[in-house]
């Protein structure tokens, strides 16, 4: 699902649960590279975690806001906080094994919670 500045507070820091937050742009190569990827991830992580694009250069307030440097760049939020940051990636593989650890560090954390 694709957000916008508009709806970006009520939607994803109002979240009773994480978010993440995919800033991408059009001619990223690379942010159109991971989509498969981050597919996949929102059906497995469907129950626990909302997936969403926001489109950096149709939301500049919001790039500037997170301070964007380099896209694809993803935020994973809880709790109107940003808890971790993903910038830079060099390929797919790198891209999943840290969105695996994220889920596997998330997980443990709730389970310490509980």
């Amino acid at each position: 699902m694709t957000l916008n500045e508009d709806v970006f507070e009520d939607v994803v820091l109002s979240s009773p649960v994480p978010v993440l937050i995919h800033f991408w742009a059009p001619w990223c190569g690379l942010c159109r590279r991971i989509m498969p990827l981050l597919n996949r991830f929102n059906g497995e992580w469907a129950d626990q975690v909302q997936l969403f694009d926001v489109n950096a250069d149709e939301n500049f307030r919001l790039a500037t806001q997170y301070q964007l440097q380099t896209l694809p760049t993803l935020l994973f939020i809880d709790s109107g906080q940003v808890i971790q940051r993903f910038e830079g990636f060099r390929g797919q593989d790198e891209f999943r094994r840290a969105l695996d650890l994220l889920m596997s560090r998330y997980q443990l954390e709730q389970s310490y919670r509980d």
